[in-house]
């Protein structure tokens, strides 16, 4: 009969091989490197499977170790979330939720209260992250991302934002009806880079209001997140096209103005992806309705349904 590799043997390659280090793991595990060492060396004996090759001072997972390693660390996930679950009042349940950089910077961050207030003690892991993701490598729960990007993963579309332009109320003041001004004032530009999607230029939005800008449209200020184009705006510094999910609380207390009526819808809805191994936690459900919930009332704010200036 062949031995079963020991738990504490597996428990010590999957440290190992998640963070590419055999002294992080006996940290991690509270042993000795060497003993990190021992136990992995047995394991592979055990299996007949050599799980990494080590060169020097590095070690590198197999095919096999690659193979193994997402398994691996879905299992002790949630081997940890049942004994949480079943501990009651000594744990809480933790929840790993992943977002776009410019959310987690100030706009999930300044909600999460209202959540744990309605739900109770959670143990939440914030991540502000570009796509991709690693759902298994980070044991990510739940994901919010602008567009269908991981359909290996259940998704669903949440709801389709628009950009609206805005200013500070003073800087508004220098802007006349119908929005032709816009063209000589300065610009506020949002660059998500090159492997991000497409934010709609101003450039575009001269286009559907029919009016010519210039050299206007490329010049001013420019950023690379919608947070920080958002803050420009807010410091008085330019014109801004910004997500309603992200202007509508500055809009409602009149830190910003809505100068002219024109807004270009998003191409894309805003889509939330959930792993099948996170789907039937309690937590994970609860946050997925709250959230969702949070993102509609901001995109449908009733203060983005009508300019707050006047202007066409």
């Amino acid at each position: 009969m062949v031995a079963l590799p020991s738990l504490r043997g597996l428990q010590a390659f999957e440290a190992a091989a998640r963070t590419g280090s055999f002294a992080a793991a006996a940290e991690e595990l509270s042993v000795s490197a060497a003993a990190v060492s021992q136990l992995i060396r047995t394991v592979e004996q055990q299996m007949g499977r050599k799980l990494f090759h080590r060169v020097n001072r590095r070690v590198v997972l197999t095919e096999a170790g690659v193979e193994m390693l997402p398994r691996l660390t879905m299992a002790f996930h949630e081997i940890g979330s049942v004994s949480r679950e079943l501990g009651g009042d000594a744990f809480r349940p933790r929840l790993v939720v992943s977002v776009p950089p410019s959310m987690a910077m100030g706009w999930l961050s300044q909600r999460l209260a209202g959540f744990v207030a309605s739900h109770g003690a959670v143990d939440i892991s914030l991540r502000g992250d570009d796509d991709p993701v690693p759902f298994d490598r980070e044991l990510i729960d739940i994901r919010l991302s602008y567009g269908p990007h991981y359909r290996e993963h259940p998704t669903e579309d949440i709801v389709r934002d628009a950009v609206y332009p805005v200013c500070a109320p003073g800087f508004a003041r220098a802007i006349k009806p119908g929005g032709g001004p816009l063209a000589g004032l300065s610009l506020i530009h949002t660059d998500w880079g090159p492997t991000g999607a497409a934010f709609p230029s101003w450039r575009t939005w001269f286009e559907a209001a029919e009016i010519e800008p210039g050299r206007a449209a490329r010049r001013g200020l420019s950023a690379n997140s919608s947070r920080a184009a958002l803050d420009l705006a807010i410091s008085g510094l330019g014109v801004a096209l910004a997500q309603g999910v992200f202007c509508a609380d500055a809009v409602e207390d009149s830190r910003l103005v809505r100068p002219v009526a024109r807004a270009l819808e998003l191409r894309q809805p805003y889509c939330l992806t959930i792993p099948e191994r996170s789907a039937r936690r309690d937590v994970v459900a609860a946050f997925r309705k709250w959230l969702i919930a949070e993102c509609i009332r901001a995109v449908r704010s009733p203060a983005l349904v009508a300019p707050s200036s006047d202007g066409q």
